[in-house]
């Protein structure tokens, strides 16, 4: 088979790349670009699937970044285990073909147990005494601790919150080449955040992230030199552009005034209790699966937020199937916002009774994905925090701010300008102007076969 390497720049589209991107610039000159059409929901974990598995969420199952678990009634999120998806991927087809080829899953999501020869992906430690320790987790156990011992500790910090910067890529970067080196494996899958965390945080506008894109059109540029000089075929790909945003939709907060929404109180504090619920939302970007405990529920929902400014559409059961979001994992309605805007998870009516999850980065307690997580609300008071952790204090790094109108990018809706479409870009052939996601997996496996 024929040597393959899928790069993955989360966040690439058309609106960024120029100036400030002279490698990826000069290398369309000589490629292929191909616009990507977003499907419902265009979102990490949903759009990696269909193109891994050339299936539709309502064939994968894969209908956000998380959703509502209906036999333990609890909203999880960000999941890891590749068990949960109900398709086959890429690369047991290509094994199929050929019992010679080998894998590299690097951090593509739902990593773990995947039947990949070789995966790596984001893995803290949670620690007896409350710390989170960054790590990560990898296929085979040893290859985790040759990384880590060659390029440091995985930069976890880094990969997410308010840190975030190049250090993650650049950390999955090295490790990528590392793996090909020792291994050569046939298929290589290399996932580069940083794209993702400028733009939401400014949106995509070049003025304000050009040190980012800087930063990542040279990491791109030391991949690509790296796999071509092997004689590797390399695919760009993106898994969706960031849109400009400007209005926060508080979907919750309306179900909760609406009489709908449970909240129970624990230690002063309000916790969403999603069991006890007649309707909730689990809010993820620009779409938010709602679930009601009845049919009569449903319509009332409907009538309710039909009047509420930002949504663009509200999917009943015929309207997921149109956007092949019919799974029994989605929401017995999937809302949609407009393009300017974005679902939070927020369900409180006073900051003052939030959740003690809501001011700090914990994507696995929160009830839907949080943006506001980029962001920190006081540098004095996250300075302090740390010195506390560093005389080996308990501390709570309880620093991000609660205020949803500093998120200025958000993904997610399939009504968006072409400009902040995904993007396949290839030397090796020309596709079509404009794909649809579940057309990915043959193109990997044509160029396998190639």
């Amino acid at each position: 088979m024929n040597k393959t390497v899928v790069i993955d720049i989360v966040g690439l589209s058309s609106a960024v790349i120029g100036e400030h991107t002279p490698f990826l610039t000069e290398y369309i000159k000589k490629a292929h670009v191909s616009r990507i059409k977003p499907h419902l929901p265009a979102v990490t974990t949903a759009m990696q699937t269909t193109y891994l598995t050339g299936l539709w969420p309502s064939q994968h199952g894969i209908v956000g970044n998380g959703w509502y678990d209906r036999t333990d009634s609890e909203i999880k999120f960000w999941k890891q285990s590749n068990k949960l998806v109900q398709g086959e991927s890429v690369w047991e087809v290509a094994k199929r073909m050929d019992p010679t080829f080998t894998c590299a899953q690097l951090f593509w999501w739902y990593n773990m147990y995947c039947g990949a020869d070789y995966s790596l992906t984001p893995r803290p430690n949670y620690l007896a005494d409350g710390r989170k320790v960054p790590d990560c987790y990898s296929h085979p156990a040893t290859l985790r601790d040759e990384l880590q011992h060659r390029f440091g500790q995985f930069p976890l910090f880094n990969f997410w919150g308010p840190a975030a910067n190049i250090a993650s890529s650049d950390w999955i970067a090295n490790a990528a080449m590392y793996v090909d080196d020792k291994y050569n494996p046939t298929l290589n899958l290399i996932y580069l955040p940083h794209l993702d965390y400028c733009q939401q945080k400014f949106g995509p506008d070049t003025r304000e992230i050009g040190k980012e894109l800087r930063e990542i059109d040279a990491l791109v540029e030391r991949l690509v030199g790296f796999y071509e000089d092997k004689g590797a075929s390399v695919l760009l790909l993106s898994e969706y552009g960031i849109v400009p945003v400007s209005r926060p939709i508080h979907i919750n907060r309306m179900l909760r005034k609406a009489g709908l929404l449970a909240v129970r109180i624990e230690r002063g504090l309000e916790l969403l209790d999603a069991g006890a619920s007649k309707a909730f939302a689990v809010a993820d970007h620009q779409v938010a699966h709602i679930y009601t405990a009845n049919d009569k529920v449903k319509q009332q929902v409907m009538e309710l937020l039909a009047r509420e400014d930002g949504i663009a559409r509200l999917l009943d059961d015929e309207g997921k199937k149109q956007y092949h979001i019919d799974h029994e994992r989605a929401g017995d309605i999937v809302a949609v916002a407009e393009a300017d805007s974005w679902f939070t998870y927020y369900f409180w009516l006073d900051d003052k009774v939030a959740p003690d999850y809501a001011r700090v980065v914990d994507i696995h307690k929160k009830p839907g994905y949080d943006p506001v997580e980029m962001f920190m609300s006081s540098k004095l008071r996250a300075g302090y925090k740390l010195l506390r952790k560093k005389l080996g204090f308990r501390y709570v790094m309880d620093v991000i701010p609660l205020d949803a109108t500093l998120v200025k990018g958000s993904h997610g809706a399939v009504d968006i300008p072409e400009d902040y479409y995904p993007l396949l870009i290839s030397k090796e052939k020309r596709y079509d102007a404009e794909l649809e996601a579940v057309s990915i997996k043959d193109i990997i496996l044509a160029s396998l076969l190639t």
